[in-house]
């Protein structure tokens, strides 16, 4: 199934440890490019959060954010190690008196010292685990909107593959009617200047000047590009790279039969294939 490489997740889950919240996003690169930002008590988990990531992506630049909200932090608790706090502030008084200056202790700067606010012991193990099974959920959705867009990126390049078909049956049943009237403005310039004619180096001219504008070989391979194109577009694999490559030779395709016009109507469709192959190739560009 076709994906694109432009989506985002967000999941979230509660529990009696506090609530994670995992926010993934993701865009078009040519590679797999994990970008994690975790809390510090669960950077140890990273490689395996990574494992998880590779298992089901392939390509995209990965922005991966997990938080964490503890439910002491939550619920606004606050514990105060009161001993500690008063062997403080009572230092504080013995240095005023002891420096002959009166200093006003500030409650918000006793908060602030280090060892006054207890922090709660938090087993990190269940929340390690809740945030790689709230990861797998997060990927899953991620995934699903991946082949969503990937749908639409299909049906948007499929159209353009038909218009591409149209054009190369539209030449192929143009090119007889465009070699005679070459051939025939070709003998008219001769007939004009009213001069004998070498039969044999006429028709070497003439041979020549059709090799020149042949385009039948061109015209084949753009045609077989699009079946190749079409047979891609169904496989149940990363087909990003494979239809890249599929666009640089329909491209050259077309240069080709531009550079081969000897008529108004092989330019126009020239530059009509040009105009449809950039398009695919942009949206090819999101394409996993």
């Amino acid at each position: 199934m076709i994906k694109s490489m432009t989506a985002f997740a967000r999941c979230e889950h509660k529990a009696e440890f506090g609530t994670l919240i995992w926010e993934l996003r993701s865009v078009n690169h040519r590679y797999l490019d994990i970008s994690m930002r975790l809390p510090d008590d669960l950077r140890g988990m990273e490689g395996r959060y990574r494992e998880l990531v590779n298992a089901g992506l392939s390509r995209g630049k990965l922005e991966c954010n997990l938080m964490f909200k503890a439910a002491s932090a939550e619920e606004g608790g606050v514990e105060i190690n009161e001993a500690y706090a008063k062997s403080m502030i009572h230092a504080c008084e013995h240095l005023n008196a002891t420096l002959h200056q009166s200093s006003v202790i500030n409650v918000v700067d006793i908060l602030k010292w280090p060892g006054v606010v207890k922090q709660a012991t938090l087993d990190m193990k269940p929340v390690a685990e809740a945030g790689e099974a709230l990861l797998q959920q997060a990927l899953a959705e991620l995934i699903n909107n991946r082949e969503r867009e990937g749908e639409r990126l299909k049906d948007l390049i499929a159209q353009r593959c038909v218009a591409v078909a149209d054009i190369v049956e539209q030449m192929l049943e143009l090119m007889p009617e465009i070699r005679d009237n070459h051939r025939q403005k070709f003998l008219s310039k001769f007939e004009e200047l009213k001069v004998e004619l070498d039969k044999n180096r006429l028709e070497q001219e003439l041979v020549y000047l059709v090799q020149k504008m042949d385009i039948d070989e061109e015209l084949d391979r753009l045609g077989s590009h699009v079946k190749e194109l079409s047979d891609v577009l169904n496989r149940d694999e990363a087909v990003g790279r494979r239809l890249d490559f599929l666009m640089q030779e329909l491209n050259r395709e077309a240069n080709t039969l531009g550079s081969k016009s000897a008529d108004i109507r092989m330019t126009q469709a020239s530059v009509e294939l040009k105009v449809l192959i950039e398009q695919m190739r942009e949206q090819i560009q999101n394409i996993e």
